[in-house]
Formats: C-alpha cells, structure tokens, sequence
C-alpha cells in the first residue's frame, strides 16, 4: 500500500505536452535565422564524428554483439562499420558510440549532450526512409529544442537528485525528431512524446562505465520506437510531462513550466551548444585549459612541484577520481585531465587510452595535482597555481575555457576534430568527403549519402 498518496504536485501545470506536439508539427522547415541553420549543421557534424571515431571500441563490439542477436534487419548503418542492422539497433549503438569518448555536444545550461539521442535516431530512420537532409535538419533542430526546454524545466534538481538528463531528456527529443520526420499530426505528436515520457534513462551512478554511453543510445531507441508506436496507433496521456504523476513532477521537485513556453519557436536551444575540444567531462576543461598553459609557460613534468587547482564543487563530485584505473574513470578524474593538459598540450581520446591513464609519468603528475573547493568560482572557471621545484609559482584563471560559448571551437578546429577522429576510421580521403557532405546536408536530396560515407569501407 502507498505510504503517501497526496505528495506536493502543480494541478495546473499548462498544457505542455500538447503545446511541444503543436510546434514540432506546425513550425515552418527551416523557421529560424542563418546562424541556428549553421549551428545545427556543427552539431549534426560533431555528433557523427564522435560516433565514427568510437566505432572500434569495446563498448561498440558489445553492443553490436547484443543487437545482432535479435537478427535484425539491414535496414540502417552502424557508423564507422561495415554492418547494417534494423534503425532501432542503429539508433542504439550509434547514440552508444557518439558518447563513448565524452567527446560530444553540451547544452551548457543543463550539461545535456542533445545530439547524441536526437541526431542517432533521426538519421537511421531518415536513412530507412529516404528522407531529405532539409528534413534531417528540421528534425534535429526542433528535437533538440524540445530536449533542452524540458531540460531548463527540470534542472539542477533533476540531475542533482542523480538521473543523467541527457538519457532522460533525450528520449524526448528524440521522439519529437522522428514525430517531425514521420509527418505525424498533432494528436499522434502528443502521443509520441506522452510514451517516451514513460521510459526516462539514466542514473549519475554510471558514470565512468559503458552504461553512460549506453544512455543517450537506449533515449534514441525509445524515441525512435515511441514514434512509431505513436503513428500506428498507440496511446498515452495527453499531459505526460506536466500531469501531477507525469515526468517533469516526477524525476524532479522543480518544473519551471515558463523555460517550455516561453519564445518558443523564437529562441532556439541549439544556439546555445558547446563543443568540446577534450575528451572528457566537461566541468575538466577550464582546468586541462589552464594546465596547457601553464605547459606554455614553461611548466614541465620535469620542473614540477606540484599544481593546486581551485575548483567549484561540482568538479570534485563529477570528476574527482584520484586514481582512475581506466580511460572511462580517466574521463571523469581532473587530477588525470590536468596530467594529460600538461603532459601533452592536449586531451584528445588518445590521452584517455588505458596505458596512458597508467603509464608512470602520467600518474607521477596526476599525484601532484591538488584540488580545493571553492564556490565563489563558477562551474566553467578554474584558478591553477603550479609551485616549481626553484620556489616559483606560476598562476592561470580560466574563466571559460576553449570550448565554450564565450570561447567557441570555430569550424576549422571542428574539422580537425572530426578528422582526429575519423581518418583512422574512413581513412582520410572518405572522412574530408563526409565532413564536405555534413555541411551541405540541409541542401542533400538524399540523407543517406552521409550514412553511406560514414560505412567503414565505403565511398559514395
């Protein structure tokens, strides 16, 4: 028996479920300014460059391992791989490996990686179905849109009770994406978003294990399947987002139903996407930011004493590994981020190799590295001070690190990011033609080009 029937609740949330439904259905393709239009082709970019660059991980051969024993379908392509399998296994194992390496989009405002859900359903039903990239484009923008407004709804308190926002969000997303790009009405709209609001993923706990990935992976899946649920049929609540038992009032003790209406189809969250330049949790960067520096100051493994770091707390909650004993756990320990920052100059996912993360020199640097809280600095700032064995100190303050919206990676540095991660893949003739296909994929005729491209072993 329910202990408690008559917890607090909102009974007059506005209808928000339906309010989604009518702008994913009723707002003009390509309704927004040039800047969201180019926007929406850096993340669609970033995203597949993520995905094909983890395409040979572990955690990809299992996955793909698990689908294939359901015997599905060729219907979709597996990124960076030869092997085709049904668009729900697809959306699953591409969503998997475009946040395997931590490498992908944020939504600085809720730390949702938007693109991991969204664009890994979008595109294996697009590919299925013959869809146009304008529409891939559309798809996208108004998915993500619909993930971070929820999420604005529903943070910080959702992700502080422990749920991964972005698992939960994407789903969201994602099934607003594959609504848009099915053409379904208003009524099957609603009821996409009503089943994808019953199948919320993701637990904090996770972190720094094959399971983080696998939650904007498994968000893909269920919005992809919660729209064709949807167009055959299927029902849900009509309120499931903002009902007194729905999502929003049940995964968090705050829903700002306002950060849903308000400018909506006037302000767009992809506006607001980050891209990383290191491999790993994002509240690092200031920090690995700050230890290339001081690299390029002069500070070396060598001259070394040790490197204090004042941080805010959700750093050390997020990322305080002290011994990481993997690359995964290496994503989330600062202490390894700023060996690597200075070690190397860079963060890349070769930094977060398995040997790397324990090799003798690395780990020597990591030990010397002291972290301290501090809650008058901001979550993207960092204040690093490296004591020298002579007795001098050597201080940076990172107020945003490169990577952020007031310090953003330009197309160029995407570009070499995707190659970084691609060439080893595709090869470098296959990836510079599937960076050139990214950037006219709202002008493509057919969208399957780019997963054609993206096929390990294939040319167009």
């Amino acid at each position: 028996m329910a202990l408690n029937t008559q917890v607090d609740a909102d009974r007059n949330a506005p209808p928000v479920t339906r309010i989604l439904a009518e702008y994913v259905v009723n707002h003009p393709s390509r309704g927004w300014s040039d800047e969201v239009e180019h926007e929406a082709h850096r993340t669609f970019m970033n995203w597949l460059g993520c995905a094909v660059g983890a395409a040979r991980h572990e955690a990809a051969d299992a996955a793909l391992q698990a689908v294939q024993v359901l015997q599905p379908a060729p219907q979709a392509t597996v990124l960076g791989r030869a092997e085709r399998v049904d668009i729900g296994s697809a959306a699953l194992v591409n969503g998997i490996t475009s946040h395997t390496f931590d490498f992908d989009d944020t939504h600085l405002k809720t730390i949702i990686h938007p693109a991991g859900p969204v664009c890994s359903a979008v595109l294996a039903l697009a590919e299925h179905t013959g869809a146009s990239g304008r529409q891939i484009i559309d798809a996208i923008v108004l998915g993500i849109d619909v993930s971070c407004r929820v999420g604005n709804t529903i943070y910080p308190h959702h992700y502080d009770r422990g749920w991964h926002i972005t698992g939960t969000t994407g789903g969201l997303g994602a099934a607003a994406a594959c609504a848009r790009l099915l053409g379904l009405d208003v009524q099957q709209t609603t009821m996409a978003l009503g089943i994808a609001a019953s199948q919320p993923v993701g637990l904090r706990e996770q972190f720094g294990t094959m399971t983080k990935p696998f939650h904007p992976g498994a968000a893909a899946q269920a919005g992809l399947m919660s729209a064709l649920l949807a167009r055959a049929g299927f029902t849900a609540s009509p309120r499931a987002i903002e009902a007194p038992r729905g999502f929003a009032q049940v995964v968090s003790t705050k829903y700002d139903w306002n950060e849903i209406t308000d400018e909506l189809g006037q302000r767009f969250e992809i506006s607001f996407n980050a891209y990383k330049p290191f491999a790993c949790g994002i509240v690092i960067h200031p920090s690995i930011d700050a230890c290339v520096q001081l690299r390029q100051q002069g500070v070396t493994p060598q001259n070394l004493e040790r490197i204090d770091l004042k941080v805010h707390s959700l750093v050390l909650e997020l990322t305080g590994k002290k011994e990481p004993a993997d690359g995964l756990q290496g994503k989330f320990s600062v202490y390894h981020g700023c060996a690597a920052g200075l070690i190397f100059g860079r963060a890349s996912e070769d930094e977060y190799a398995d040997d790397i993360v324990n090799r003798p020199d690395v780990v020597e640097v990591r030990s010397k590295v002291q972290a301290t809280i501090d809650d008058t600095i901001g979550e993207a700032s960092v204040i690093a001070e490296a004591i020298l064995t002579d007795g001098r100190t050597v201080r940076v303050h990172v107020e945003h690190a490169i990577g952020s919206l007031q310090h953003p990676m330009t197309d160029a540095d995407l570009e070499a990011k995707f190659r970084g991660m691609a060439d080893a893949i595709l090869g470098a003739d296959q990836a510079r033609q599937l960076i050139a296909a990214c950037w006219q994929l709202g002008q493509a005729a057919d969208a399957g080009l780019v997963a054609r491209l993206a096929r390990a072993g294939d040319a167009a």
